[in-house]
């Protein structure tokens, strides 16, 4: 038996246990479970750049899962499987960088006018749950899109996940670059 066989067969499965050590990854790094100095440190300038870069690919990111949604309403499969493919890679890359600088530095501080604060919070809160609830949503999808031939997807729950999926996934690139306007531009 292949792996993509396999996979089908236990989509679930492999979804839920991807999803549990993504996220085990993230609140590693969140909760800084490895100390900074085992971490290779990449110069100054580049820690401090991945929060731009983080924002412009999430950017990009938001109109490629956009554009994936518009191609698979006007029918055209394969663009809409490239596409949510390079948003799943966009994605890959935001979260390499930010686990990274995050295991680093920490999170990033936010200090503002009390009102603003409240709103900031609330935002972030938004986005880190969207995001959360997002990875287990994305795995499944992207597994069965992966493991099935496309004259089967029809018949899988990749639709039905997908159409919940998407606009959480759009929602949660949109916030992160409000995030990061937030912290880096208007504050």
């Amino acid at each position: 038996m292949n792996v993509r066989t396999t996979v089908r067969e236990h989509t679930l499965a492999v979804a839920a246990v991807l999803s549990a050590v993504s996220l085990a990854l993230v609140f590693a790094a969140a909760l800084r479970v490895v100390p900074p100095e085992l971490l290779p440190r990449a110069p100054t300038a580049v820690v401090d750049a991945i929060p731009h870069v983080n924002a412009l690919v999430s950017a990009v990111a938001f109109v490629v899962v956009v554009l994936g949604v518009r191609a698979i309403k006007d029918g055209d499969v394969d663009r809409h499987r490239k596409l949510m493919g390079s948003a799943f890679g966009l994605f890959a890359l935001f979260l390499v960088g930010y686990l990274y600088r995050v295991a680093l530095v920490g999170p990033t501080e936010f200090s503002a006018a009390p009102a603003v604060e409240t709103a900031y919070a609330v935002i972030l809160g938004i986005h880190v749950t969207l995001a959360v609830v997002c990875v287990p949503l994305l795995f499944y999808t992207l597994l069965l899109a992966w493991s099935h031939p496309v004259s089967e997807i029809p018949r899988t729950n990749h639709r039905r996940v997908g159409t919940v999926a998407a606009p959480l996934w759009a929602i949660s690139f949109a916030l992160g670059v409000v995030v990061y306007l937030m912290v880096y531009v208007v504050v």
